[in-house]
């Protein structure tokens, strides 16, 4: 019952997350406001606005206007769904818990936005960072001292040189950002461990991108990183210590 409930909380988190990924940056208020159909104008009634449920239903339709509508949204909140459950098997501790679903929810509205708009927001990494740090503050018992402390300067350094070295060509500096939280919130070898996976999987994504799609997608092209990071922070927060490459 107990991950019933997170998969209905996520799926709701989701929903919002939505509006703040379509409405953060275009003046419109984020907790304001009804929600419409883009195309033409309808006010969406409280059955249009059931998380995942009104998509299926719907056939992804408009019901007033019958435009199709983007598959961002159940996207968002299957995900936002799946990852509160897989969270709460991982974490036990309830403060840990509602902790690091913020983090999940900020780090999912990011990579969409980075999607979307090839730029991460401040708005959304900042709280990220913050709560990151919340999170290392309560795991301080970190056994190497020093080197977690520096994790994740050194993380957001790494990235921030990238950056700098390519004029912005390679790396974005809010990526430099993003890897700061990671930092925080995995420790050392965990960043170190993330960043080799976000990079291995960013290039096959990438190979398998510029092959399937090579007339809209070439070696210019840019493509997210925020999406390889954010992924790669939570496989490594997932997945079982003995399968950890360091």
């Amino acid at each position: 019952m107990f991950y019933i409930i997170l998969f209905g909380l996520g799926a709701v988190i989701g929903s919002f997350l939505n509006v703040v990924i379509l409405r953060l940056g275009t003046g419109r208020s984020i907790s304001r406001g009804q929600s419409i159909c883009f195309n033409c104008g309808h006010t969406l009634s409280p059955f249009e606005l059931i998380p995942i449920v009104s998509f299926v239903l719907q056939r992804g339709r408009c019901l007033n206007c019958r435009v199709r509508i983007s598959a961002q949204y159940p996207s968002i909140e299957l995900l936002s769904a799946v990852g509160f459950v897989l969270l709460a098997h991982q974490t036990k501790n309830i403060l840990l818990l509602v902790i690091v679903l913020i983090i999940y929810s900020l780090s999912l509205a990011i990579v969409a936005y980075d999607i979307k708009h090839k730029i991460i927001p401040d708005r959304l990494v900042y709280p990220l960072i913050g709560f990151a740090f919340v999170w290392f503050l309560i795991n301080s018992g970190y056994s190497n001292g020093w080197i977690e402390i520096l994790a994740g300067p050194l993380a957001a350094s790494f990235f921030a040189l990238l950056w700098l070295l390519s004029g912005g060509r390679w790396m974005g500096f809010g990526d430099a950002k993003l890897a700061f939280a990671i930092g925080l919130f995995l420790g050392a070898r965990g960043v170190l461990e993330a960043v080799i996976l976000a990079f291995w999987i960013g290039a096959i994504v990438g190979i398998v991108l510029l092959l399937v799609r090579h007339h809209s997608i070439t070696m210019k092209s840019e493509i997210p990183f925020a999406p390889f990071l954010a992924g790669a922070m939570f496989l490594e927060y997932l997945i079982p210590s003995y399968l950890h490459i360091i």
